[in-house]
C-alpha cells in the first residue's frame, strides 16, 4: 500500500510539473528601460512615458505584474547622457528605449547585446542602422524625419515680411543640423538668410534670441530636441518679448504659448514604439524590424499668439491646421 500511495504521488507530481513551470514562465517580470531626456515634471515627457506604457498594456502587458519599466528622466550633454545609460545597464534591460538622437547615439555601444528602440532623426547619417528596411543590428525604430525646410515655408507663410531667420540647434545633436541644412536650401528659393544659433545653455538662448532680434523682420525655426523642448517656456516668452513668429517641431511649444508648430506626433510614435518592444520581448530580433518613418503630420496654431504677433493668417492656412489653440 505504501508503495502504491508513493507511485500515486510521484505520478501527480510528474504530471503537474510542466504545468507548475508553465506558471513559474508565466509569471516571469521582462524589463524595460527607458532614456527619457526631459525633467520628470515635464507635462511633454509625462505625456510620452503615458503614450508608451498604454502601447504596452494594449498588448497584454502589465506594469508591476509581467513587466517593470524603468524610466531614466534628466537632461545633460552627452557625457551626461552615456553615464545615464551606463547606470540603466547596471540594471539589466533586456530592451531600451531612446528618446531622440542624442539619447540614441549614448545606447549606441549598449546596443551590442541590448536591444534598442529609438526615436530620433535621420539615423542612417548617424549611423544607428545600416539602411531602413533592413537595420542590420540590434537598433531600430521610429524617425521624426528633419522638416526644416517646410517649417520655413510655413513661417513664411505666415509672415511673409520675414528676411532673417535663426535656426536654433543643439550642436550634439546631429538631426538639429540637417534641419538646418535644409532650412538653408528653403531659405534660398525663398529669398531669405538663415542662419544656425547653436545652443547648450541657457545664456546662450538668450544671446540668440537677442541676436535675431537686433534687425527687423526676424523669425524663428526650432526643431526637435529635448534640451530645446525643456527651456520651451523661455523661448517662447523670448520669441513673444521680441515679437518674433516662429515654427517649432513640437506642439508643446504652441500650447506653452508659440505661434506654430509643424511635425509628427511624437507622442504616437511612443506608442508604435510599444509594439516594437513587444515584439523584441516576445522574441523578434530588431535587425527584423525596419525603421518606420511617420505618415501624418500635424499643423498647430496658437490663434492668441498669432494675433499678438500682428500675424495674418489666411483662410487656406486655417484650413490645412489640424489644430487651432484659442
Amino acid at each position: 500500500m505504501k508503495r502504491r500511495a508513493f507511485l500515486t504521488a510521484f505520478a501527480s507530481a510528474a504530471v503537474s510539473l510542466p504545468f507548475a513551470a508553465g506558471a513559474q514562465q508565466a509569471r516571469r517580470v521582462r524589463h524595460v528601460g527607458v532614456l527619457m531626456l526631459y525633467p520628470e515634471s515635464d507635462p511633454e515627457g509625462q505625456l510620452r512615458a503615458r503614450a508608451f506604457r498604454e502601447g504596452l498594456e494594449e498588448r497584454g502587458w502589465v506594469i508591476g505584474r509581467n513587466l517593470q519599466i524603468d524610466f531614466h528622466w534628466g537632461v545633460g550633454d552627452l557625457e551626461w547622457t552615456s553615464s545615464a545609460v551606463a547606470e540603466m545597464v547596471k540594471r539589466a534591460p533586456e530592451v531600451l528605449l531612446a528618446n531622440s538622437a542624442q539619447a540614441a547615439r549614448a545606447a549606441q555601444p549598449a546596443s551590442r547585446t541590448i536591444p534598442t528602440v529609438f526615436i530620433a532623426g535621420d539615423p542612417m547619417t548617424q549611423g544607428f542602422v545600416q539602411s531602413l528596411a533592413q537595420p542590420g543590428g540590434n537598433m531600430t525604430g521610429f524617425t521624426a524625419l528633419n522638416l526644416g525646410s517646410k517649417s520655413l515655408e510655413l513661417l513664411k507663410e505666415m509672415a511673409p515680411p520675414v528676411a532673417r531667420v535663426a535656426v536654433l540647434i543643439n550642436p550634439d545633436n546631429l538631426s538639429n543640423m540637417a534641419d538646418t541644412r535644409l532650412a538653408a536650401v528653403a531659405a534660398e528659393k525663398l529669398a531669405v538668410e538663415a542662419v544656425a544659433a547653436p545652443i547648450r545653455t541657457v545664456p546662450e538662448v538668450e544671446a540668440a534670441m537677442e541676436m535675431i532680434a537686433s534687425k527687423p523682420n526676424g523669425g524663428l525655426i526650432v526643431p526637435a530636441d529635448p534640451f530645446l523642448a525643456g527651456h520651451r517656456k523661455l523661448i517662447v516668452g523670448l520669441a513673444a518679448r521680441y515679437r518674433l513668429p516662429a515654427v517649432y517641431a513640437q506642439r508643446s511649444f504652441v500650447v506653452d504659448g508659440g505661434l506654430a508648430s509643424y511635425g509628427a506626433s511624437i507622442p504616437a510614435l511612443f506608442r508604435q514604439a510599444a509594439g516594437y518592444v513587444d515584439q523584441i520581448l516576445r522574441g523578434e530580433k530588431a535587425a527584423n524590424l525596419p525603421v518606420q518613418r511617420p505618415t501624418t503630420f500635424e499643423l498647430v496654431i496658437n490663434l492668441r499668439a498669432a494675433n499678438a504677433l500682428g500675424v495674418g493668417l489666411t483662410p487656406q492656412l486655417l484650413a490645412l491646421a489640424n489644430e487651432l489653440i484659442e
